[in-house]
């Protein structure tokens, strides 16, 4: 497990609810999983529940209607059900009005790399790295520059310090640059950091998350891999790598492993 606490105090707080009956005849359980990265995808969150390995499905059918256990299921990230409560007691335009421009609401923002504060950070959606950097982070840590940052997390992309204004929610601007704010995990990059290694870690990083199941994705993240620790990138050979694993893996961890090399080398040429 990678966050064992957890599993306590959820169990916790499940036991005070029942023992109060305000869960009425809801059952509620906690499933332990391995940890696997494959598991943040749906279906393969779902086999794990299940108690089998965390493989993704083929769709269709999707979740909704035949998910845990062949019944329908409806999926929610965390954060999705930590708001309800506020939505219900201050209303739906509560919420809406604390994003910024097109966007509604709060994120939680989970900072980290070469910032003085890191750490996560609820700040309204649509926010930009730049705000996230000097209003939330005290600015770049000592004697680093900012440089570049991951806006979503692994497979969100990488994007040089002349897109730090960018929105940091779905969609928009964001999704024109072909990155993603995905799980709002933000990584900022630094002067003293490699865009191409950092690429190549999180290439290496999808070698060993891939569930092996379908070969555009075991195969193509390995191949991948190795052509980008080469001093120089055959970019041509990549190019076709991505346009296999992007069309034909089964589930969004082979289409978007390509995304940080694709962001290199679209924004970061003199480097490959």
């Amino acid at each position: 497990d990678e966050y064992p606490g957890i599993i306590h105090i959820l169990e916790a707080e499940i036991a005070r609810l029942q023992a109060e009956g305000l869960t009425g005849d809801i059952g509620m359980e906690v499933r332990r999983g391995a940890g696997a990265y494959i598991c943040g995808e749906e279906s393969a969150m779902i086999e794990s529940i299940e108690g089998k390995r965390g493989l993704p499905r083929n769709r269709p059918p999707f979740p909704s209607e035949r998910g845990l256990f062949q019944r329908p299921t409806l999926t929610h990230n965390i954060e999705t059900i930590y708001w309800v409560r506020d939505i219900l007691n201050k209303g739906p335009d509560w919420f809406s009005d604390q994003g910024k421009g097109d966007s509604k609401g709060f994120r939680s923002y989970s900072v980290s790399g070469r910032v003085k504060n890191p750490g996560v950070k609820l700040a309204p959606a649509g926010v930009t790295v730049r705000e996230l950097i000097n209003d939330y982070c005290d600015g770049m840590a000592d004697g680093h520059e900012f440089k570049a940052y991951l806006p979503g997390g692994a497979s969100g992309g990488i994007l040089p310090e002349s897109k730090g204004d960018v929105p940091l929610d779905f969609g928009g601007e964001l999704g024109e640059l072909g990155c993603f704010v995905g799980s709002h995990a933000v990584v900022v990059l630094s002067d003293q950091d490699s865009v191409k290694d950092a690429a190549l870690n999180l290439m290496r990083f999808f070698e060993d998350e891939s569930c092996g199941q379908c070969t555009p994705c075991r195969n193509g993240t390995a191949k991948a891999a190795t052509l980008m620790a080469k001093d120089k990138w055959d970019v041509d050979l990549l190019n076709d790598l991505k346009t296999v694993m992007m069309d034909a893996s089964i589930c969004g961890l082979g289409q978007a492993a390509p995304n940080p090399m694709l962001s290199v080398m679209k924004f970061f040429p003199e480097e490959v």
